[in-house]
């Protein structure tokens, strides 16, 4: 064994793991987000995700991959934590199929056909008509073919290449006490798994697994432990996605070692005690790449036959090691259950509930954010993001139970509620996603170190004031689909731009006397923005809640904006009485406090 041989063997690893890499890029760009919608869909029954978990990382082949994506979806909401048991087990069949694929070293036939499959003939072919396609075709899915069929070329050459640099290493005692070592069943294990976990596929540490099979010296006994470690390894890419996510894409992750390790764990004892028992004759058989092949795919299919009956189980080990907050227990999806969609009446009011529960964590969020002006705090701030994420989760899954609802058989009344809900739950989701800019406002000041004076702190809270009554006079309409209520909302929604004139044009001021730095302006014209827009949204809710409660034949039934445009122009007593009101409650006191002139009967002098 020769420093040549050495760097041949570096060379080959690096040609075999840069192929496989390149091959998995290119079939994830030609599934084109396709494979994810398939995954996010058809997770309905624990059988069919099996299937799909196998057809769809057989296709791209990473088990990894395919748990990052279970991963990233449970994050967002869009799937539970059940439904990715299924998968999980699924990718760890598919993932088997590169293993097959290299197996094809082992054929040694004369016919010309058969010879063409050797990865010494096929590989240098898929490279070099690869390389033609991915350099000389323009279009987009012909240049991703020729990066997939370049990826396996270059995986068998560097199969065949690794080979070839092994082959002397059968003679070394040295090699062979190496690979002896590995019998032991605890060693073999964590060898397999942390080999794996370094280069990030069990697919490529399978196939250099099968590359040293050449030598002859990889037994039963020593293949069994390295590739029960390698499932375990592949887990790492998972875990590693999970940091910072959400408990229940933590739990996903942890679904997926759990389920390598239990399998792990079952094999090693019944095999290990059987041999010890029965002296299997096979124990010490040399391997080839299609023994190593077989051995991995009967390993992974036998666990996910053996676990998938406690797939349930597994589920509640995940959350018992993993617990839930209280807040976590009474997320507000889960409301809403796909059974109830056979009873539109009962998923709508179950749907608007999830609306509700949005509307106050929006609140919660504002109030939180108003908090940070005043005084910053970080435990706050990440208490502010993770209702945020909640928030987020709630719009994603309303939104698909409400498409999923829509294409059934609804009457007129109920498809305008399904109308409704969709407008009123991105309304929400917009309040909560304001409430958060003033937050980010908060932040970068407080990273910069900068405040706001006391009279623009003062002149902040006349309008959050505002915008909190706002906010808390349409969770209340929406809540109880009050007119008279949402009636109110639009009063406080003028009086709020009102504020929002007023403030901008004393900063100004402020900023003419110097009492306010240009960076501390730009952020108070930042939070203007933000909290006017959220009355906005409150505006839009209200009037969802009018349209639906007025009489036949209002005006706002037909025609909102110029329903708007009316009262904003005198057209109703009971507005400018309202307005009038908060008027007073929220402009007038600031209007004193800043000098603003006030008439004899209280109101503003123009």
């Amino acid at each position: 064994m020769s420093i040549t041989n050495v760097i041949a063997m570096l060379g080959a690893i690096a040609t075999f793991l840069f192929g496989m890499s390149t091959m998995t890029d290119g079939l994830e760009k030609l599934s084109s987000g396709r494979l994810e919608r398939v995954l996010e869909r058809l997770t309905s029954n624990v059988f069919k995700s099996v299937l799909l978990g196998a057809v769809v990382t057989g296709l791209i082949q990473s088990s990894a991959a395919t748990t990052v994506m279970c991963v990233g979806f449970v994050n967002a909401g869009i799937m539970k934590l059940s439904q990715t048991v299924g998968i999980i087990m699924g990718a760890n069949i598919g993932t088997t199929i590169t293993a097959q694929l290299l197996r094809l070293g082992d054929i040694s036939s004369d016919n010309l056909l058969l010879s063409l499959l050797k990865p010494s003939i096929l590989g240098p072919f898929l490279a070099f008509v690869g390389i033609l396609f991915y350099m000389f075709l323009k279009g987009g899915h012909k240049r991703i073919l020729g990066q997939i069929a370049m990826g396996l070329g270059l995986l068998f050459i560097g199969m065949y290449t690794l080979e070839t640099a092994v082959a002397p290493l059968q003679e070394l005692p040295e090699f062979q006490a190496l690979f002896t070592a590995f019998s032991n069943p605890l060693l073999g294990v964590a060898v397999g798994a942390i080999v794996t976990a370094l280069i990030q596929s069990s697919s490529a540490s399978m196939g250099i697994l099968q590359a040293v099979s050449s030598t002859g010296i990889v037994s039963f006994n020593i293949a069994i432990p390295l590739i029960m470690g390698q499932n375990i390894g592949t887990c790492v890419t998972a875990v590693l996605s999970s940091v910072g996510a959400s408990k229940n894409a933590k739990r996903t992750a942890m679904i997926h070692l759990f389920f390598n390790i239990l399998g792990t764990a079952f094999f090693m004892i019944v095999l290990y005690a059987g041999n010890a028992i029965f002296r299997f004759p096979f124990w010490e058989a040399a391997m080839s790449r299609g023994t190593i092949a077989n051995l991995h795919s009967v390993f992974n299919i036998a666990c996910t036959l053996i676990l998938l009956p406690f797939h349930r189980q597994l589920v509640k080990l995940v959350e018992h090691i993993i617990p839930a907050t209280e807040k976590e227990r009474t997320s507000a999806l889960s409301l809403i259950d796909e059974r109830f969609l056979a009873t539109p009446s009962v998923a709508l009011e179950h749907a608007r509930e999830v609306v509700v529960r949005m509307s106050e964590l929006a609140h919660t969020d504002f109030l939180l954010s108003c908090g940070l002006l005043e005084k910053y705090d970080q435990k706050k701030r990440t208490e502010l993001a993770e209702n945020e994420d909640q928030i987020d989760a709630c719009q994603t899954g309303l939104e698909n139970y409400l498409l999923k609802l829509s294409g059934r058989n609804l009457s007129k009344e109920d498809n305008t509620r399904v109308t409704e809900l969709l407008h009123t739950v991105t309304d929400f989701e917009r309040i909560g996603d304001y409430a958060e800019d003033v937050a980010d406002i908060a932040t970068a000041m407080d990273e910069r170190g900068i405040h706001f004076s006391a009279s623009a702190l003062r002149d902040i809270k006349a309008l959050t004031a505002a915008v909190d009554a706002a906010i808390s006079k349409t969770m209340e309409c929406y809540r109880n689909r009050s007119y008279a209520t949402a009636f109110e909302v639009e009063p406080i929604e003028e009086v709020v731009d009102l504020l929002r004139d007023t403030l901008r044009a004393n900063h100004i001021e402020r900023l003419k006397r110097g009492e306010c730095t240009v960076d501390v302006g730009m952020q108070f014209g930042e939070l203007l923005i933000s909290l006017e827009r959220i009355s906005d949204h409150c505006s839009n809710v209200a009037v969802y809640i009018l349209r639906e409660t007025a009489p036949s034949g209002e005006l706002v039934r037909e025609d909102p904006h110029a329903y708007l445009h009316e009262l904003h122009h005198g057209a109703s007593a009971e507005y400018d009485r309202l307005y009038a009101q908060y008027q007073e409650e929220f402009y007038l006191p600031l209007a004193h406090a800043i000098g603003i002139p006030i008439d004899e009967t209280g109101g503003i002098k123009v």
